[in-house]
């Protein structure tokens, strides 16, 4: 017990030294340009506009025979990644910076297809999920409105546009030789996407420390719209992201 209350106090004692105290957080608001680092989390799904007639089934004409049976729903579950990167802040003024952060994005995406009936080449199984493995080079530009400093903390809002670059997705995406129902869900390698956020400077004695979170909308279609059971039911497809990220300063 004495031992617990003695850790009760440390730790009260450190919260309330870096409250009152302010922190200098290495000088970095006293450069004009600085960099850092990040780790995020990331979420995506689809944002799917099916065609007027997605319940068809789909027919093969070398075959002579449908391959699968009527669609009942077409969905995309949240799937989840990581990413690492950096960050390069040049200030405009106390309170506007403009920000570019390069990150490496390792993130699946998932379509969900629902079949009326099994099919035979997924019996027992009315659903079919297709998955996307992309390895993404995110560029985001942006500006950051930053609140004034009130101690060792700091709010910001912050907007832009994202650059996105699939690394491999020729590699991945190779499927002549396959048949129809094993054909892949494929995206446009390069897209961009809108973005928005919130998040809070966290100032220590040698460095900065920043939580965000962001929301990304890609502006166009991303989906390939070759001719695959997969791809024939959906009209358009655009990318969604939320972002968790801690920057390091």
């Amino acid at each position: 017990m004495r031992k617990k209350s003695t850790l009760l106090i440390l730790v009260f004692l450190v919260i309330s030294n870096f409250a009152k105290a302010q922190n200098w957080g290495g000088g970095i608001d006293d450069e004009n340009f600085n960099w850092g680092f990040s780790f995020q989390y990331i979420s995506s799904e689809y944002k799917i506009l099916k065609k007027v007639d997605w319940r068809k089934p789909y027919f093969d004409t070398e075959l002579g025979a449908n391959v699968t049976d009527s669609l009942s729903a077409v969905s995309s579950p949240t799937s989840v990644g990581f990413g690492i990167g950096f960050i390069v802040n040049t200030r405009l003024t106390n309170n506007l910076d403009v920000r570019f952060t390069p990150t490496l994005v390792f993130n699946d995406r998932l379509v969900n297809y629902y079949y009326v009936e099994p099919g035979i080449y997924n019996p027992g199984n009315p659903l079919i999920q297709k998955k996307l493995q992309a390895t993404m080079i995110d560029l985001p530009l942006g500006l950051k409105v930053k609140s004034d400093r009130m101690m060792n903390f700091r709010a910001y809002m912050l907007g832009g546009l994202k650059y996105s670059m699939d690394l491999a997705s020729g590699k991945k995406n190779n499927d002549a030789s396959s048949a129809p129902i094993d054909k892949l869900i494929k995206n446009s390698k390069n897209f961009l996407s809108y973005e928005a956020g919130l998040g809070f400077d966290i100032y220590f004695e040698w460095f900065k420390m920043s939580p965000e979170v962001k929301m990304s909308y890609s502006f166009k279609d991303i989906l390939k719209h070759d001719n695959t059971p997969y791809a024939n039911p959906i009209d358009k497809a655009k990318l969604r992201h939320f972002t968790f990220s801690l920057f390091f300063e």
